[in-house]
């Protein structure tokens, strides 16, 4: 038998026990825990997550080890050492690690920015303590405490439950079926086996529909979810970013693993010494690899969060912003983003329009909102205002007795309470949509209709209540809502957005389609359009929709601008018509009935203020609902993506061109071109230099369409530009040996002072379309980067060190041919640009698949900043 000092059950065993053992066991009281009982078991138990968000310092530097060219390269150099060539081996082991710690610094710089924002993204829950409801943080729950579990809501623990209004979850994340399962407070009956746990709420699911409360049996990884999250790790599916990565990887290791064989042999057939080959063919391999690629993606990534959370986007993994950059259409809801989301009521009125403080009472009567200290509490936003109302507090709701409650859901669209008076009567309420009651009722007035074509031309939210005497009926449930009468309308007012209009023009110029898809009246959408000045090309209803099989949608889809009154199904089967046509699709909603639509859009965007669910279903956070703040965030993420572009255009060329250089000098030189721990140490300052590419500035037309991986675009870059940096290489070479009879050291560092040149200073003609520097500057901190690459290369051959690197001093009239050389190069390269450009084909743009994330987003909610404790 569990005791109360363990304060914890396993589900099974919290399904046998009713809801006073339940209490009993888990040593709670009826009003929730004490605030100082809740403390202890926080301190006992730990926090209630699955898994800790910290920046790992040691796994970071671990990772810097992945490449297996660079651990060969560290075996050979230990080799070499051992065989006497100490100096080069030590030389080598230098480098690499000041390659290594260099990507770490930035990994590690980009990991702490990543913990800052995922430390601002805190899940909440409703919670009972010391007699209270308040609300807390998820990872805060204990043991103990008695939750309320509200449509859209995320279970925030394994619960049993304590009451249940229709109470349904959907628990295919961990089953796998889609249906919800009904969910009530009795104890699983004897001999059912413990299989049955319909009593009981699994950490993670979501409320379907109804609501209830529950006591806490289990947190954090001893919940049935937590040890699921547990077993499968911390690795996401791989997003297009990552892909574009991986495929591009993929490339380089081709191509340098035939440049490198080939040197190899080469120097083999040669003669030169095995070692000395090797170490050269390794060195080639790694100058042909961008080593610091991860450290400039992860800083680019990293200075792109910060920049995106100054202007209120969170991103919950870094890779999604560069998915935030692609969007080309974007679906969103109405309420909040292109109206102000403060929802007023304006007034009740019944049947025939004349203002009534029986249709208020109706209204108040059948509200899932409760009041706790003079405040509302859960409910919609339209259930909250209604009590928020200056005249809700005089009504005379104490009059009566609410006997039962069928919850809100959006199939129905309804909700629907039981109340007795103090005369003993007992009433049926209905509130909801009005196309929904008005099915219901037995006759609907002529002005009724009008009315309510009035109200929603006005850019007016209605509800209509219906209301039937009902003697004798105990229970309620969707079947009872029959045979109403029409008392009235209930009549909110949620003005446009002052910022809406101009937002939408500038999501325009970024080339973003705005789409509305709403659960609102058709009408009503239209007139927010109307008052933005937004143009409707077509409006599609939920009843059309039914009448369209996927291959109509996707035709329809491409000229309709509102979506209207749509299930959350119906926004599903719209964001995946609009992806079929090939476009990158982002979804904006923040309630239970957008989850699934933030599931099928290339990027779900909710906000901070979202239902959990939808939260939980985004990849992007805004702490502000508004389109303006969207659409900056768009801009940093193409930014971030252009830049990261940069990079890689910049060093795939120039690299390719060194290498091809070095393999072509190999073939007619006596010596080897440039020694293993030039080429690393070449390297190591190209790339050392280039760190400084994420606080570049963008062009503005590089900002205005999305861009995207395209490995041709990226193979066709490096064979056109790759030659062109070859070629002065050879001209460098010819200059060394036919003008300055130069020997091996002089040969290797006129070549190493001219390629580091070359490939440094070719980012400025690279990072932009225009012409450098008179229509489009770097940044100081790029320019002073790269200029401080190219002085420290040039002084090396004559400094202290250059005995030990294998350098010999340059003579002066070397350093004038280097700057005719290296002016040349450039304008040739602008040219070459300008003329590659205009030649090269637009990506081809076919829709991505959308990957499984759903067990990692729910664990992310369950995360904690520091060191998990998990308790005894």
């Amino acid at each position: 038998m569990v005791t109360p000092e363990r304060t914890t059950l396993s589900l099974a065993e919290a399904a046998a026990l009713d809801v006073g053992e339940v209490l009993s066991q888990m040593a709670t009281r009826k009003e929730g825990l004490a605030s100082e009982d809740a403390a202890t078991r926080l301190s006992t138990w730990g926090p209630n997550a699955i898994r800790t968000h910290h920046a790992e310092a040691l796994r970071l530097f671990a990772r810097q080890f992945r490449s297996p060219l660079l651990l060969l390269l560290l075996v050979t150099a230990a080799v070499s050492f051992f065989l006497g060539q100490r100096s080069d081996a030590v030389t080598i082991g230098a480098i690499v690690a000041l390659s290594v710690g260099l990507g770490f610094i930035g990994e590690y710089r980009a990991a702490l920015a990543a913990n800052a924002l995922h430390s601002q993204i805190r899940p909440a829950a409703l919670v009972l303590r010391d007699g209270h409801w308040s609300s807390c943080d998820v990872t805060e729950l204990v043991p103990g405490d008695i939750v309320r579990l509200q449509l859209g809501g995320i279970v925030p623990a394994d619960v049993r439950i304590l009451q249940a209004s229709g109470l349904e979850c959907d628990e295919s994340i961990l089953t796998g079926e889609s249906l919800p399962v009904e969910k009530s407070s009795e104890p699983v009956a004897a001999g059912t086996g413990s299989s049955d746990l319909s009593s009981c709420a699994f950490m993670g699911t979501v409320v379907r529909t109804g609501s209830g409360e529950g006591v806490v049996v289990a947190t954090g990884g001893r919940a049935e979810f937590g040890r699921i999250a547990l077993g499968l790790g911390e690795r996401h599916p791989e997003t297009e970013f990552q892909a574009g990565l991986r495929q591009f990887s993929a490339l380089l290791v081709r191509v340098a693993g035939v440049l490198t064989s080939l040197i190899f042999v080469v120097n083999l057939l040669l003669r030169r010494p095995f070692i000395d080959a090797l170490l050269f063919s390794l060195a080639i391999a790694v100058g042909m690899t961008p080593q610091l690629l991860p450290a400039v993606v992860t800083t680019s990534l990293a200075t792109g969060s910060r920049r995106l959370a100054r202007q209120k986007v969170l991103v919950k993994r870094l890779v999604c912003i560069e998915d935030l950059g692609d969007i080309e259409v974007l679906l969103t809801d109405k309420t909040g983003t292109l109206t102000e989301g403060r929802i007023s009521f304006e007034r009740a009125i019944d049947a025939a329009g004349s203002e009534s403080d029986r249709v208020m009472l109706l209204g108040l009567l059948c509200n899932e909102a409760t009041m706790e200290d003079g405040a509302p509490v859960g409910g919609n936003q339209l259930d909250v205002a209604l009590w928020q109302a200056p005249g809700a507090s005089g009504v005379a709701v104490s009059s009566f007795r609410r006997v039962a409650l069928v919850p809100f859901d959006h199939d129905r669209r309804m909700v629907s309470v039981l109340v007795d008076s103090d005369d003993g009567s007992r009433l049926l309420i209905t509130k909801g949509a009005p196309e929904a009651v008005l099915a219901q009722c037995v006759h609907v007035p002529a002005a009724a209709q009008g009315l309510l074509d009035d109200q929603f031309s006005a850019g007016s939210r209605v509800v209509a209540i219906g209301t039937r005497a009902a003697p004798g009926l105990e229970s309620l449930s969707p079947q009872e809502e029959h045979d109403l009468e029409l008392a009235g309308f209930l009549i909110f007012l949620d003005p446009t957005k002052a910022s809406a209009a101009s937002a939408i023009q500038r999501l325009q110029r970024l080339g973003i389609t705005v789409k509305i898809v709403t659960g609102d009246n058709d009408r009503v959408a239209q007139t927010v359009c109307a008052a933005l000045g937004m143009a409707c090309s077509g409006t599609l209803t939920g009843a059309d929709l039914d009448g369209l099989d996927d291959d109509q949608l996707a035709e329809k889809v491409a000229s309709t601008t509102i979506f209207a009154r749509v299930s959350p199904e119906q926004k599903a089967r719209i964001i995946q018509a609009q992806r079929r046509g090939g476009s990158d699709v982002a979804f904006l909603g923040d309630g239970v009935n957008d989850a699934l639509a933030l599931h099928h859009a290339d990027v779900g965007i909710s906000v901070d203020t979202a239902a959990d669910v939808a939260k939980d279903a985004a990849d992007i956070i805004l702490l502000e609902k508004d389109l303006d703040v969207l659409a900056n965030g768009v801009a940093e993420g193409r930014r971030t993506f252009a830049n990261t572009i940069k990079y890689v255009l910049m060093g795939t060329s120039s690299n390719f061109g060194n290498m091809f250089s070095a393999a072509a000098a190999s073939a007619f030189l006596k010596f080897l071109p440039m020694l293993p721990s030039q080429v690393l140490l070449n390297n190591l300052l190209y790339d050392s230099s280039q760190m400084a590419i994420p606080t570049d500035h963008v062009d503005e037309e590089m900002a205005e369409r999305p861009s995207h991986w395209d490995i041709s675009f990226i193979r066709h870059f490096m064979t056109f530009f790759g030659p062109i940096s070859s070629l002065f290489d050879f001209l460098t070479f010819a200059i060394m040996l036919g003008v300055f009879r130069a020997g091996p050291q002089l040969f290797r560092s006129g070549w190493f002072v001219e390629s580091l040149a070359t490939q440094t200073l070719v980012i400025f003609v690279i990072r932009t379309r225009r012409v450098p520097f008179f229509r489009s500057r770097p940044s100081r901190s790029l320019f002073a980067a790269a200029l401080a690459c190219v002085l420290v290369g040039a002084a090396l051959p004559m400094s202290p060190l250059a005995r030990h690197l294998g350098f010999q001093s340059l003579p002066v009239g070397y350093f004038v041919a280097l700057a005719a050389m290296a002016a040349t190069y450039l304008a040739l390269v602008e040219v070459g640009k300008r003329w590659f450009l205009g030649r090269e084909p637009q990506p081809l743009r076919v829709p991505r698949p959308r990957h499984e994330r759903r067990v990692h987003r729910v664990a992310a909610r369950w995360s904690h900043p520091g060191p998990l404790t998990k308790g005894p």
